[in-house]
């Protein structure tokens, strides 16, 4: 999946791992969210990177799958939930790695 959606762009991947792009704008010395009728065209298209992310999730998914992802706001939130209905990918390709060699080695 990594692979497929950095492809595409790098930015998709990034707010697949790290969340959207939200444009802030400081206001009494904190950070606010920025009103969507004052983001620039590029704040803009960072934020869509999200909607591209999320959309490109959803539609790899079979509907039970979808399912579990479905109330998600963001790609990675989609993504964190996805990873943990399923578990580390790398420790369950060792695992099945492992049960395969011992049952080689008690066949033999």
């Amino acid at each position: 999946m990594k692979i497929f959606v950095e492809s595409i762009d790098q930015g998709i991947w990034d707010s697949i791992e790290n969340g959207p792009f939200i444009p802030k704008l400081k206001k009494n010395g904190s950070f606010i969210k920025k009103p969507w009728s004052q983001w620039t065209i590029e704040e803009c298209k960072m934020a869509k990177l999200d909607c591209t992310a999320q959309n490109i999730i959803a539609f790899a998914l079979d509907s039970n799958e979808f399912f579990k992802i479905s109330e998600c706001k963001s790609a990675k939130e989609m993504w964190d939930t996805l990873k943990a209905t399923h578990g580390n990918i790398n420790e369950s390709k060792e695992v099945k790695t492992r049960s395969q060699a011992r049952r080689k080695r008690s066949q033999n």
